[in-house]
């Protein structure tokens, strides 16, 4: 193998597979990223075997080949290269590589490719194509809610339902709930729901984050038991998890004719505020509700107090109820209306935000102590 390549192709390059590469893999061969070349690029491929990443680079070719490499040590050595503005990369005898860039040598010892795991082939099966800007704000709506804990693996993954030309996003932790829609760009004869594990969505909301073209639009490919994204030059492929998801719509309340109008920023600030006296032993925070005002507050045993008035609009009798605070911040940290519609009834019951008809958020309450 014989190539020249952009150093900042490369880096970005790294930087988009990275992430696949696990530091706990008990495989040395994990810790390594698959380099080969493509007609007139290279593929740069990681995985951890549960999720895998792609990216596809244009380069100048002499001599075809593939390789792995130390995937940190690599990116490490790339990153520091000089201003140089092509990298030159030649593969010897021995699995060694040589990396020239400006006055700077590096030779790196590598491993074969036949010793990397063979990544899933893509299949034309059932594809929908939905739009960067689109997917993006349903990622961002909704992933913040999946639960952390390992134990409840089915809950560490999204809940994606397409029916023909929507697609539905559900996640929860069992205490709140996060549901959001969207329009496909195709109307395609599919009708499937599938569990996408929560590392993978997060990995391609980075990645179409960092991509500069917003015009960009996102294939989806469903097998049977993997979904590959496919970004512009990169793709990310994943397993899908096993099982049940919950039946979510039977949390959803009916719509209440309660209705709390509260400024974002202002509620937002303020939550902020009274989290900084919260701990692990007591996490609710209080919002007391009345007609033209919310009083946030926290009385923290040992810590002190802190209390704070927002502005606001709400069409019922007063009612005080408690929230883990990071339950609130979360979601308007990802909204962007300028005011917040919550529906609220009794301090037992969950609150509400809806927008439209493509999203509802769902809270439980905690006991005030």
């Amino acid at each position: 193998m014989k190539i020249q390549i952009k150093k900042e192709d490369m880096v970005k390059g790294l930087q988009t597979v990275q992430n696949a590469i696990s530091q706990k893999n008990t495989l040395p061969i994990l810790s390594n990223l698959l380099l080969e070349t493509e007609q007139e690029n290279i593929k740069l491929t990681a995985t951890d075997l549960d999720i895998g990443i792609i990216s596809t680079i244009p380069c100048k070719i002499e001599e075809q080949g593939a390789i792995t490499i130390p995937a940190k040590k690599l990116y490490d050595i790339v990153k520091e290269l000089p201003g140089s503005e092509y990298i030159d990369i030649s593969l010897k005898k021995n699995n060694v590589l040589y990396l020239d860039c400006g006055t700077s040598h590096f030779k790196i010892i590598c491993l074969p490719k036949d010793e990397f795991p063979e990544i899933p082939k893509i299949k034309e099966k059932d594809q929908i194509v939905i739009s960067k800007v689109n997917l993006k704000r349903l990622l961002s709506l909704t992933i913040f809610a999946v639960s952390k804990d390992e134990s409840r693996y089915i809950l560490n993954g999204v809940l994606c339902i397409i029916n023909q030309d929507t697609i539905e996003v559900v996640a929860t932790d069992g205490r709140r709930l996060a549901v959001s829609s969207c329009k496909l760009l195709e109307n395609k004869d599919i009708d499937k729901q599938v569990i996408i594990p929560v590392k993978t969505l997060q990995e391609v909301y980075r990645i179409i984050s960092d991509s500069e073209n917003e015009n960009d639009d996102i294939i989806i490919l469903f097998g049977e038991t993997q979904v590959f994204f496919k970004i512009n030059k990169t793709t990310v492929i994943t397993r899908l998890i096993e099982g049940d998801f919950p039946n979510y719509k039977n949390v959803i309340p009916k719509e209440s004719g309660k209705k709390l109008s509260i400024p974002r920023e202002a509620l937002l600030s303020a939550t902020k505020r009274a989290a900084l006296f919260t701990n692990q032993d007591s996490l609710a925070v209080k919002f007391d509700i009345n007609k033209s005002k919310v009083i946030v507050s926290k009385n923290a045993p040992y810590i002190g107090e802190v209390k704070e008035e927002v502005s606001a609009e709400y069409n019922a009798e007063q009612v005080s109820i408690g929230f883990n605070p990071v339950y609130i911040m979360d979601v308007l940290k990802v909204l962007d209306e300028k005011n917040i519609v919550f529906e609220v009834n009794e301090e037992d019951k969950p609150v509400v935000v809806r927008i439209g008809k493509e999203y509802i958020y769902v809270v439980l309450p905690m006991q005030i102590i």
